[in-house]
């Protein structure tokens, strides 16, 4: 495994967006566990929604005393070939489990499992599949580390073969997570279950106010114009976020609005080998029409400039088929702009219907919602106002470590 080095972070920074009961019991708590040593794992320190959460959590955990490490396995071609096959069949996919693909993915793991010869953790938390069965292993360890299972994905309809696999290794661990009460297979018999929702970090480039005309600037070099309406969806490159779906509600928009634009804005992540192909894909689909701007880190794309994109647009989508949280929507919200979801997992936590954004089901509903924004830029306000209260109320990190610092709490003081 890698170790992943952290950038370093202040929590009295977030003070100011904190209600005072939640400061008081984060202060408490981190002091309950001051000096705790954490173990993180899961399989890529950047491209994906689990590495921006970590990226954003642990810095936080480590300035309030705990001794945090990131480890990232180490995967060979086929290992993430296989983890993103569970990935999406866990999510409903159909298709059968092989001897040779349970044999990539458990050799894999023991090759992992070889580093944490004799580390010294008090928790070792495994997130997603790609980390499930390192709990076999947990013999290594000097002494007995409460372990903690995190799912970030939509295991609402899973495919049962790949579930009853997977839940073989996570009934072991002392603690699972999922981030709604109905990603929990019926029946599951599984050791501490909480729900955790997934954050954004406000003070992150990603996140932080950016002025509309310096975003207006960064734009330019992409070819947008500030003039002419914007519509984004900022996602990997995944058929489970439909981005074919998103140009073919672009297309229904533009016969109204000629000057509208479209920007598919991605980034490439070495767990997601399947990402090259589907963005190929979407380029193929994208055809000639040139208001239609599709990019990835690839292209120069970092965190300011996906701020950017969120902050220019008139609306942000993310038609998700399946979605587990997707932290586009809470960013979009933040930066006080309308969205548009997929009715679908995590996406119906954050956006209520009419209130804040719109749920859509079909490519014709996006359509018809996209154009009763563009309509009405006084309801696209009132939308942002509300959704960005939204955020913060529920969806910023220290709400995160207030979540996690709980559940290691209860571990801690169990017999």
């Amino acid at each position: 495994m890698e170790l992943v080095c952290l950038k370093e972070k202040k929590f009295d920074d977030y003070l100011p967006l904190m209600n005072r009961e939640v400061i008081e019991e984060i202060s408490y708590l981190s002091d309950e566990l001051r000096g705790k040593r954490v173990a993180m794992i899961n399989a890529t320190a950047f491209g994906g929604g689990v590495a921006e959460k970590l990226e954003a959590l642990l810095p936080l955990l480590i300035n309030l005393g705990l001794e945090v490490d990131w480890w990232v396995l180490e995967g060979s071609g086929d290992f993430f070939r296989v983890t993103k096959q569970f990935h999406n069949r866990l999510q409903g996919q159909e298709g059968s489990l092989t001897g040779p693909d349970i044999e990539v993915y458990l050799h894999q793991t023991r090759l992992n499992a070889a580093a944490m010869e004799n580390w010294d953790y008090d928790f070792v938390i495994c997130h997603d599949p790609q980390t499930a069965a390192l709990i076999d292993y947990r013999d290594r360890l000097r002494h007995r580390a409460r372990w903690v299972w995190r799912c970030h994905i939509d295991t609402s309809d899973p495919n049962p073969e790949y579930w009853d696999f997977i839940h073989r290794y996570i009934r072991h661990y002392d603690a699972v997570i999922f981030t709604m009460s109905n990603f929990v297979c019926g029946g599951a018999d599984l050791p501490n279950l909480t729900l955790i929702t997934p954050s954004i970090d406000p003070l992150s480039p990603k996140n932080a106010a950016l002025d509309p005309e310096e975003a207006a600037a960064l734009l330019r070099c992409f070819g947008v114009e500030k003039e002419r309406p914007l519509i984004v969806q900022v996602s990997r490159f995944d058929p489970w976020k439909d981005p074919l779906g998103v140009i073919e509600a672009y297309k229904m928009v533009k016969k109204e609005f000629p000057s509208v634009q479209l920007a598919l804005v991605g980034s490439m992540a070495t767990d997601d080998p399947e990402g090259w192909d589907y963005l190929y894909h979407t380029l193929r689909r994208a055809g000639e029409d040139y208001d239609i701007k599709v990019v990835t880190n690839f292209n120069g794309i970092t965190s300011v400039e996906v701020n950017a994109f969120q902050t220019a647009a008139d609306v942000v989508l993310q038609k998700s088929l399946r979605e587990g949280f997707g932290l586009t929507v809470a960013e979009a919200l933040w930066k006080g702009t309308p969205v548009i979801g997929g009715r679908v997992g995590g996406i119906r936590l954050q956006i209520e219907d009419g209130v804040n954004g719109y749920l859509v089901d079909t490519v014709e509903q996006c359509a018809e919602r996209i154009l009763t924004l563009l309509r009405n830029p006084a309801l696209a306000h009132d939308f942002a106002v509300t959704g960005k209260e939204k955020v913060r109320r529920n969806f910023i990190v220290p709400l995160n470590v207030l979540a996690y610092l709980r559940l290691l709490h209860k571990l801690n003081f169990l017999p």
